[in-house]
């Protein structure tokens, strides 16, 4: 309830967003830091459970020590929760706390619901919330409920802690794995023939992934397409558009050596996986730079608005992409299904485009040079990071500290928001109505 107090002290809906997150992410670091979290029972350097806890709030999934291996019961349950936090977003989790326990949600911590959902209105904000929780907690149970009789048939009853710990990291996005027993950073390699692990998880990243908005459009309207609002159409079409293509390029040009089975479900695991979710099913430093190249762009594209996914956000890519296509046609504004995309939202997906490509160029570029690893390894992690992906080429543990701190940065900024970022730091400028004299710039 301590992120709808800070609202009261003349805060802004998106600074309160920053420093809930911010908030959290040092709670988990205090928690991981203890004795009790590790296995061995040692305190863990402030860094490194600092570096765990932003990957598992900012639901990122790159790690420094293997989660199965290094972190206790007690560690990995912080880290769970951290992941299930950060995926529902920290004003939602508060928003239901608020709610358990009666307390009336003033208009201002609606509007702070509204800003952290990505929702069009204030009205109905609560309704909504209420109906993300609890979407949210059957979805991951029954992911859990179906993945249940492979891990228990693998790991007996720890299979069940292994079937709800991936159904949530997979819904938040998140990544993280406990494969660490079999063999320490392999993700979900050993299930890479294995369809129920595959199918299940990659179900379970699209629907976290396309956003609560669009739950609510599929739930409200069922299979009527042309009542869905303008914004879920477009992220849907993007959503199997951007699964669809890698699929089959990563069939078609990477698996070649794997059996008919195993490179379907692996073609279709490794298009899915980048779009902020951060398992692999396959060794990433086999894929050619082509593959890597494409990966990375998936990975900065990320998942949809209001989800529980990160990167620049389908609906980003959409709008630019439609407005290139008005512009070939000399046609005065983009449009979807019938519908004009407003100036300003074009403005906003130009900004979040600089923003995320210079965080992405800058991070990688910054940790080649002061690690003298390949720029497009070094690229690879940046854009993993941005994206709050999770995918790594085995580089992230030995990274020296100011790379570490570079991922926590990228990690941060790319779950918040790069709006957030912007309407938080510029939140008591006031608009400016005067206007310059214009004049003739010629672009291309």
């Amino acid at each position: 309830m301590g992120v709808f107090l800070l609202r009261k002290k003349k805060l802004t809906s998106f600074q309160v967003i920053i420093l809930g997150f911010f908030g959290v992410i040092i709670i988990g670091t205090l928690l991981l830091m203890l004795p009790l979290s590790s296995r061995d029972g040692r305190m863990t350097p402030f860094l490194d459970a600092l570096f765990t806890s932003t990957s598992a709030v900012c639901v990122t999934g790159l790690v420094l020590h293997d989660t199965a291996t290094y972190w206790s019961m007690f560690g990995q349950l912080v880290i769970l929760i951290l992941i299930q936090i950060g995926g529902m977003g920290v004003i939602t989790v508060a928003a239901a706390f608020a709610m358990i326990s009666g307390r009336k949600i003033s208009l201002m911590q609606r509007s702070t619901m509204q800003e952290a959902i990505s929702a069009p209105k204030v009205g109905g904000i609560v309704r909504l919330t209420s109906f993300i929780i609890k979407t949210t907690l059957l979805i991951e149970l029954l992911g859990a409920a179906v993945m249940a009789p492979v891990f228990c048939r693998d790991f007996g009853v720890k299979g069940l802690w292994m079937a709800l710990f991936h159904a949530i990291s997979a819904f938040c996005n998140a990544g993280f794995d406990l494969m660490g027993v079999r063999a320490p950073f392999s993700s979900l390699t050993s299930f890479s023939a294995q369809p129920v692990i595959n199918l299940v998880i990659m179900l379970l990243i699209i629907i976290g992934g396309i956003g609560f908005l669009t739950w609510d459009d599929i739930q409200s309207n069922r299979l009527h397409f042309r009542q869905y609002r303008m914004q879920s159409k477009i992220i849907l079409s993007t959503t199997a558009f951007l699964l669809a293509v890698p699929a089959v390029y990563l069939f078609c040009f990477e698996f070649d050596s794997l059996p008919l089975k195993q490179r379907i479900l692996a073609s279709l695991f490794q298009a899915v996986t980048p779009r902020t979710a951060g398992f692999n099913t396959v060794d990433l430093t086999s894929l050619s730079e082509p593959g890597q190249c494409i990966t990375m762009v998936l990975m900065l594209i990320g998942g949809s608005p209001g989800s529980t996914a990160g990167g620049m956000k389908t609906t980003t890519v959409a709008v630019l992409f439609a407005t290139a296509i008005a512009t070939f046609r000399r046609q005065e504004s983009a449009h979807f299904f019938g519908r004009r995309v407003e100036d300003d939202v074009v403005k906003n997906a130009a900004t979040i485009l600089m923003m995320y490509l210079a965080l992405f160029f800058l991070g990688g570029l910054a940790i080649s040079m002061l690690e003298g690893l390949p720029v497009l390894t070094c690229l690879f992690e940046a854009a993993s990071a941005v994206g709050t992906v999770g995918l790594s080429l085995g580089i992230t543990a030995g990274l020296g500290i100011i790379s570490k701190l570079i991922l926590i940065l990228l990690m941060f900024c790319g779950r918040v928001g790069g709006l957030t970022l912007i309407f938080a730091a510029l939140s008591g400028t006031r608009k400016n109505v005067s206007k310059f004299p214009r004049e003739k710039v010629t672009v291309g």
